[in-house]
């Protein structure tokens, strides 16, 4: 994704405990959610769902399946 582009969740495969919690924050499959922002180095990264915005490792985001709009 490139900031500021919005996508739809397709898919959410991370350890039960991170999927459940990004669940309650809204980040499930059929949510649309959008990159904020990137950090200098590339990592965290910020994303926004339901209009809360979050960080999280670029490594638990590649758990995110996403298809573009």
């Amino acid at each position: 994704m490139k900031v500021g582009q919005k996508c739809r969740v397709c898919d959410v495969s991370l350890p039960a405990d991170y999927e459940q919690r990004l669940a309650e924050l809204g980040v499930m499959p059929g949510a649309e959610v959008s990159l904020v922002q990137v950090a200098p180095l590339g990592d965290p990264i910020a994303i926004e769902c339901q209009g809360r915005r979050m960080g999280m490792r670029r490594c638990d985001a590649t758990g995110i399946t996403v298809e573009g709009e």
